[in-house]
């Protein structure tokens, strides 16, 4: 287990050792959030790498990574704890059976701890011998807001009631990242118990720190290339802009293409990997995409001779 880092320097050092190129305004909210217990609460546009601070965080202090994946109508029974009821039906049946226990001695121990089924919640709340858990609460807005309400207590005070046992307090809180795309408000009231970070899509340089850090393997002078398409890219009115998570899938895709460098006929076979909607492959495919790519090698050129 790795300690918490000690410093705005140590947390952008420690999420570069997973290959995660941070800039410091988010290296100073996580080294924060960390050093204060406090819960993140990460916004930001589909494919910025929101997620992957929590798998990096993970991987890097060696704690365990307990994922909550979010969706419509995701409940207490799925998100934090239910009953085991067929193990409950089958003890009531064994009890009356052999008849040796009243009713309320079992009534009991049906709701004890051996018939609760733990779900991420609950279990990042269990002591961990590698340290408290990263607590994964992945694309938040995709809930309803009754969910919502239930995850105030957790987050300010990282426990949970339930009603036939009681309270269960995390003994150390559990690192709390929850992220959101942002296709619905989330509630202040549970703004108000996070930190909070826009990630924004990254700038051309810490971009192409990004495609050196994760694909060491793909030529520098068509990272710079790729790099440069997918910002000219994000410039238009696009449906979807492409993500941090496409220009490397991109990038990897040209690699197995044998690639070297950006082609017209590369890019249009190829726009499928960046754009996920039919509407903008059409308007970007043939014409529009290689007036894009002669903008994109002369600026690529001219950035490479300012060097």
């Amino acid at each position: 287990m790795t300690a918490l880092p000690a410093s705005v320097d140590a947390t952008a050092d420690l999420l570069r050792a997973g290959s995660y190129v941070a800039d410091r305004s988010l290296a100073t909210v996580l080294y924060l959030a960390l050093k204060l217990g406090r819960p993140l609460f990460l916004e930001g546009e589909a494919g910025v790498g929101k997620t992957e601070i929590a798998k990096v965080l993970a991987k890097t202090l060696g704690r365990r990574l307990v994922r909550l994946q979010c969706y419509e109508g995701l409940d207490v029974a799925a998100a934090v704890y239910e009953w085991n009821y067929a193990r409950q039906m089958l003890e009531i049946r064994l009890g009356e059976a052999s008849g040796d226990r009243d009713r309320a001695a079992l009534g009991e121990d049906l709701f004890s701890d051996r018939f609760l089924i733990r779900r991420p919640i609950l279990q990042a709340l269990e002591p961990d011998v590698a340290g408290p858990p990263v607590l994964l609460i992945d694309e938040l807005d995709r809930t309803d807001e009754p969910f919502e309400a239930y995850l105030l207590e957790i987050l300010s005070d990282f426990q949970v009631t339930i009603p036939e046992i009681g309270t269960i307090a995390a003994a150390h809180p559990p690192i709390v990242i929850l992220t959101s795309n942002r296709t619905r408000e989330i509630h202040d009231a549970l703004k108000r118990r996070c930190f909070y970070h826009w990630v924004d899509y990254p700038d051309f340089a810490r971009e192409l720190a990004i495609l050196t850090a994760r694909l060491p393997q793909v030529p520098e002078s068509l990272s710079r290339q790729v790099v440069a398409f997918v910002q000219a890219l994000r410039g238009l009115d696009l449906f979807k802009a492409p993500g941090v998570a496409e220009s490397l899938d991109w990038a990897s895709t040209l690699v197995e293409l044998d690639q070297i460098e950006l082609s017209a006929g590369a890019v249009d076979d190829t726009l499928g990997i960046l754009l996920k909607y039919q509407d903008d492959i059409a308007r970007i495919q043939g014409d529009e995409a290689a007036r894009l790519l002669m903008q994109v090698k002369a600026d690529v050129s001219a950035r490479t001779a300012g060097e």
